[in-house]
């Protein structure tokens, strides 16, 4: 019995173990760099990420994927995942985050695994975007999506104690936040503008000591309940409410039992105070570097941010190239 409730939670030990499981993704899709083609960067990845996690001690299902069943190789909804033995986890794989930015040699691309305790995760795969929130641990209570831009900034900055002209806000390049970006500067904040990556956004907005105040606009929901799962290990802020395109797709998510015109707090995205979040770097970026070939060596930088210890780890590793290439 002892050893049961031992095994009933993710431990951290699978969180260093679902490292390697990034580290892998990442160094196969170092060939595909700046080559164009990100189908075969993204399938480099999947395959290593999937050999990696089949050897991993856990009964791991997939509740975040890349697509359905019938796409494989993709990692898809509902796979099953590692050994069978040790904690049923609910995971959020994306081998390579940013296929297109490996494809065309830019920053931020990154191997992630999300992970937290069966039946905690938010299955928000029937509608594609969510708009998002997110600050370090002084946004609770300052700030809110029920909330202008403008009015975040400014509380936010009081609660810093800075002024509101030092504020940056990253936001995605994307057409749909034209209007978001105007604000933000009326407001009298900079505005950092990330071709992708909104979830390392995210991450470095949860921090203190990055240049990143806010985080805010309109991604991926997948990527926002992978986010949460960051920001509960840091006790920062993240609030979501769910976008759908269009009635049919809201009609989907209403389907599947999803909340609209609700917002979404860190524990609606993923429930449990027993998250795990790794990311690996496979090109430089503001969370973590790439991927390097030095000689006969293979360098990777990752994080681990585990929400039960409160940890934020990063991990330095050394690969033996030639086991590699």
């Amino acid at each position: 019995m002892a050893e049961t409730n031992l095994m009933a939670h993710p431990s951290r030990n699978l969180a260093m173990e679902l490292v390697r499981a990034t580290e892998a993704a990442a160094i196969r899709a170092v060939p595909f760099i700046g080559k164009g083609d990100k189908l075969a960067a993204d399938g480099a990845a999947v395959d290593a990420m999937r050999a990696f996690l089949s050897t991993v001690e856990f009964a791991g299902v997939v509740v975040i994927g890349e697509g359905e069943k019938d796409r494989a190789p993709m990692l898809f909804n509902g796979e099953q995942v590692g050994t069978g033995r040790g904690p049923a986890t609910d995971i959020a794989v994306d081998p390579i985050d940013g296929t297109s930015m490996t494809a065309q040699g830019r920053q931020n691309a990154l191997s992630m695994i999300a992970a937290s305790d069966r039946g905690t995760m938010l299955d928000a795969s029937s509608v594609f975007y969510m708009d998002k929130i997110v600050s370090d641990d002084r946004g609770h209570g300052v700030i809110s999506l029920d909330q202008s831009i403008g009015d975040n900034i400014r509380e936010l900055a009081k609660k810093k104690g800075k002024p509101v002209g030092e504020m940056v806000v990253a936001v995605l390049d994307r057409p749909r936040h034209a209007g978001l970006i105007e604000d933000i500067r009326a407001a009298g904040a900079g505005t950092r503008i990330l071709l992708d990556g909104d979830v390392a956004g995210g991450i470095n907005a949860a921090r203190h000591g990055t240049r990143i105040d806010l985080c805010v606009g309109v991604g991926g929901s997948p990527e926002g309940v992978v986010t949460a799962c960051a920001i509960k290990a840091m006790g920062a802020f993240i609030e979501g409410r769910l976008a759908p395109k269009d009635d049919e797709e809201r009609a989907r998510g209403e389907a599947a039992g999803l909340k609209f015109d609700t917002v979404l707090t860190a524990n609606d995205l993923v429930s449990g105070d027993n998250t795990m979040f790794i990311a690996t770097g496979v090109t430089d970026g503001g969370l973590v570097d790439g991927v390097r070939l030095l000689g006969d060596t293979i360098r990777t930088e990752s994080v681990v941010l585990r929400s039960r210890s409160g940890t934020f780890r990063r991990i330095v590793s050394e690969h033996v190239a030639g086991r590699w290439l």
